[in-house]
């Protein structure tokens, strides 16, 4: 009876846990910016966007009509400015009856990211405050035009991800929107981004690296094995001498 309620149970929560994955992977995400941001103030940044949302959003031309064709390097040319380069070739998708692009950006000065056209509608603010980094993005207005009938439900979110390289210690993310230590999330819906609602993302994070510490304390574990090991064998050949002279 207790393995037959314990099965119950277990069965209860693994399908609680599948509908809320299967809740966070059917999002309705229109438009999103991930920022992998490093210590030294360069950062990787992935755009995924319909079409339709670069251009009401970012003020881009391409065709929205359900049977377009995308050029990938029209997009790709779109994305490379004199600050940022797009380091791979855009990929497309198809979802919910409009196209989808998927970009890959380097940038060596993630404050230069505000003279960039595509990303141009937020000011970066990234530099050490005393003992910490201090990380201050602001999403202004959008500039583009309604793109017509293209689909949209009012259920389509925006979304700004920061990943950061060490651990946080202070932000205005939500409690529920700080995912695995150092990403942050910040979402709005499409319809308060289309209306220029104000967004702010600040973040506070240690001045050394999670990679830095990952390797120290490696090193430092490598040192005590190897030293241990060191006294073992020294012990060994110890008393080894001792039985011989026996």
């Amino acid at each position: 009876m207790r393995i037959g309620a314990a099965m119950a149970l277990f069965a209860v929560l693994t399908l609680s846990g599948v509908a809320c994955s299967r809740s966070e992977f059917f999002r309705q995400y229109e438009y999103e910016e991930d920022v992998y941001l490093s210590l030294d103030g360069s950062a990787t940044v992935y755009v995924n966007a319909s079409v339709a949302a670069l251009d009401a959003l970012r003020g881009a031309s391409f065709d929205t009509s359900t049977n377009a064709t995308i050029d990938r390097d029209a997009v790709r040319a779109w994305f490379t400015t004199p600050v940022t380069s797009v380091t791979r070739r855009p990929t497309l998708s198809r979802r919910s009856g409009r196209r989808f692009t998927h970009v890959r950006l380097e940038v060596d000065d993630v404050r230069s990211l505000s003279e960039a056209p595509p990303l141009a509608w937020s000011t970066y603010a990234f530099g050490k405050e005393g003992d910490v980094f201090a990380y201050k993005q602001v999403v202004g207005h959008p500039v583009g035009k309604p793109p017509g009938e293209v689909g949209w439900t009012g259920d389509e979110i925006v979304a700004f991800r920061l990943h950061l390289p060490s651990n946080v210690v202070d932000t205005n993310a939500s409690a529920e929107n700080h995912k695995r230590g150092n990403i942050l999330v910040w979402e709005q819906s499409l319809r308060d981004r289309l209306s220029g609602k104000p967004l702010v993302l600040e973040a506070r994070i240690e001045s050394e690296s999670i990679l830095s510490r990952t390797l120290l304390l490696f090193g430092a574990t490598f040192l005590a094995v190897a030293a241990s090991f060191g006294v073992v064998i020294w012990l060994v050949m110890r008393r080894g001498g001792k039985t011989a002279s026996a």
